[in-house]
């Protein structure tokens, strides 16, 4: 270490000490509020922005999974599990908003992209109301089934 040509070493330690313990003290209080976080996820209630974020993907993957032609009683049973879904959601106002919108714009249940465009269409109304950024509808089937061109969504592969 080298001594400062003013003052005296002493002095620089200390300083660098110090310096060093609001480093560690920071590092350990990121540590510890990383921790408090992941047990929170883990051991409490979500909140509303949880609860979105997981019902979002949800009902996303479930349209980008649904039938190119789906049969009369997939059409039944979608539409009775998104109305269903609309009476039963745990957070009130997002209740009361999503099922004003489903009277508005009925799910739209004809197909795959149908209902892909459809549920794209609510999210969004959703995130203009939130002040978020809107989604590109033409891109659901990329985001929530067959992920990016390039493959950064692909599962690693295993070594022999």
């Amino acid at each position: 270490m080298t001594v400062p040509q003013s003052g005296n070493s002493s002095d620089h330690q200390t300083s660098h000490l110090k310096s060093n313990t609001t480093t560690l003290h920071s590092c350990l209080q990121y540590l510890s509020d990383k921790a408090t976080d992941e047990w929170r996820e883990h051991n409490c209630p979500v909140d509303v922005k949880s609860l979105g974020k997981a019902s979002w993907t949800l009902l996303h993957t479930t349209a980008a999974y649904y039938p190119d032609r789906p049969a009369p009683s997939q059409m039944d049973t979608m539409r009775t599990f998104i109305n269903t879904f609309a009476e039963n959601y745990p957070c009130w106002h997002c209740r009361e908003d999503f099922q004003r919108s489903i009277k508005e714009s009925p799910v739209r249940v004809g197909s795959r992209k149908k209902l892909s465009e459809w549920l794209c269409q609510r999210h969004n109304e959703v995130n203009v109301k939130l002040g978020k950024e809107t989604f590109d509808c033409t891109k659901v089937f990329e985001r929530w089934l067959d992920g990016p061109a390039d493959g950064r969504c692909d599962a690693p592969k295993k070594k022999a």
